[in-house]
C-alpha cells in the first residue's frame, strides 16, 4: 500500500505582501488537496501554512516556501538581512523557494538568483534587471520553473504558480481537476501577451531620443538606417551603436515593436481585417506582418484578436 505523503506549503505574508495573493493561493491549494483526496487511491495532500510574524525555522523542511506579490503603490518591498538569511537556509534545507511578481526581488536578494533565469512583472523588469544584473531575466515569460527555484510575473500569475505546484506534487489530474473548479486556464499563457512596449526614454542621448520620438509618429513609413541616422546627424555606424545602447534592441528590432503594438490596438478595437491591420501599420506583406506579430507575441494576430478583442455591441 502506498504510503501517505503530506507536503507542506508556506506562504510569507511579508509586510506589503498582497493579502488577496496570500489568501488565494492558501484557498487554491487547500481546494486542490481536497480534490486530490477524491480520487481513487489517493494519497498526497498539501499542508499550507502562513507565515505571519517573526521568521523562526521550521520542525521540518517545508516542501515549497512561496514568495507573494506586493501591493504597494510601486513601492518594492523593503530589502532584509535577516529574512535574506532565512530564506537562503530554508533553500539549503531543501525547500523550494517560489515568487510571484514583486516577490522575486526578496528572492534575488538572497543571490540564489545569480545566474539562473527568472520573470517578475513586466513593468517591474528595468528595476529588477538594474538591481540584479547577474540574473537571466526574461520577463516575457509568465513562469519558470527552474526545478529548485519558481518565479512568477504578473500580479494575478499567483493562480499559475499554485497550478505548477498542484501539477508537480498532487499530479496532472489534480491539476486538471483544480483549474475546472476554479475556471481559469491550466497553462499555457505567457506575460508577453499582456505587456506593452514602453520604450527606454530617460536614457541622455538626445540624439537617439529625437530618432524615437520621429518614429513613434511615422512608424508606418518606409525607413532605413541612413535616413535614421541622418535625422540624428549621426554617421551609419555610430547610430547603429548608440540605439542600441540606448533602446537596448536594433532600429529594425525596435521598429517591430512599435509596430506591433498599434496592430495590437487595431485588432483588440476594430473588426479590421488581418490584411488590413498589416497595412495600416506599414506591412506591405501580410505574411511578413504575421510572422513579425508571432515572433513578438507568441500568437498569430487571428489568435490575439479571438482572445483579446473587445466586446462592442451591434
Amino acid at each position: 500500500m502506498a504510503r501517505n505523503t503530506t507536503h507542506t506549503l508556506g506562504i510569507l505574508a511579508y509586510p506589503g505582501a498582497q493579502l488577496a495573493a496570500v489568501h488565494g493561493l492558501k484557498d487554491l491549494l487547500e481546494a486542490a488537496s481536497r480534490l486530490r483526496a477524491q480520487q481513487a487511491g489517493s494519497c498526497v495532500s498539501f499542508l499550507v501554512q502562513v507565515l505571519e510574524g517573526p521568521l523562526e525555522a521550521p520542525t521540518t523542511p517545508w516542501t515549497a516556501l512561496l514568495l507573494p506579490p506586493s501591493l504597494t503603490g510601486g513601492a518594492l518591498p523593503e530589502p532584509s538581512a535577516a529574512r535574506t538569511d532565512w530564506l537562503s537556509a530554508r533553500h539549503a534545507e531543501g525547500t523550494v523557494l517560489c515568487s510571484v511578481c514583486a516577490g522575486a526581488f526578496l528572492l534575488a536578494e538572497t543571490g540564489l538568483l545569480e545566474g539562473r533565469p527568472a520573470t517578475t512583472h513586466w513593468a517591474l523588469a528595468e528595476r529588477f534587471a538594474g538591481r540584479f544584473p547577474g540574473v537571466a531575466l526574461d520577463a516575457d515569460r509568465l513562469l519558470i520553473d527552474d526545478g529548485d527555484l519558481i518565479t512568477a510575473g504578473g500580479l494575478m500569475a499567483w493562480v499559475d504558480l499554485g497550478l505548477r505546484l498542484v501539477d508537480r506534487y498532487l499530479g496532472s489530474a489534480a491539476l486538471l481537476a483544480t483549474a475546472r473548479y476554479f475556471l481559469v486556464d491550466p497553462g499555457g499563457r505567457e506575460q508577453r501577451f499582456y505587456s506593452s512596449f514602453v520604450p527606454p526614454l530617460t536614457h541622455g542621448d538626445a540624439a537617439i531620443l529625437k530618432v524615437q520620438h520621429w518614429l513613434q509618429a511615422h512608424s508606418g513609413d518606409k525607413v532605413s538606417v541612413p535616413q535614421l541616422a541622418a535625422r540624428a546627424k549621426l554617421g551609419d555606424r555610430t547610430f547603429l551603436r548608440r540605439f542600441q545602447r540606448a533602446t537596448g534592441l536594433n532600429p529594425g528590432q525596435y521598429l517591430q515593436r512599435l509596430r506591433v503594438g498599434k496592430a495590437r490596438d487595431l485588432l483588440e478595437q476594430s473588426d479590421a481585417a488581418i490584411d488590413e491591420v498589416a497595412w495600416q501599420v506599414g506591412y506591405e506583406d501580410p505574411s511578413a506582418f504575421r510572422r513579425v506579430f508571432h515572433k513578438v507575441m507568441g500568437l498569430s494576430p487571428g489568435e490575439y484578436r479571438r482572445r483579446f478583442a473587445v466586446m462592442r455591441q451591434a
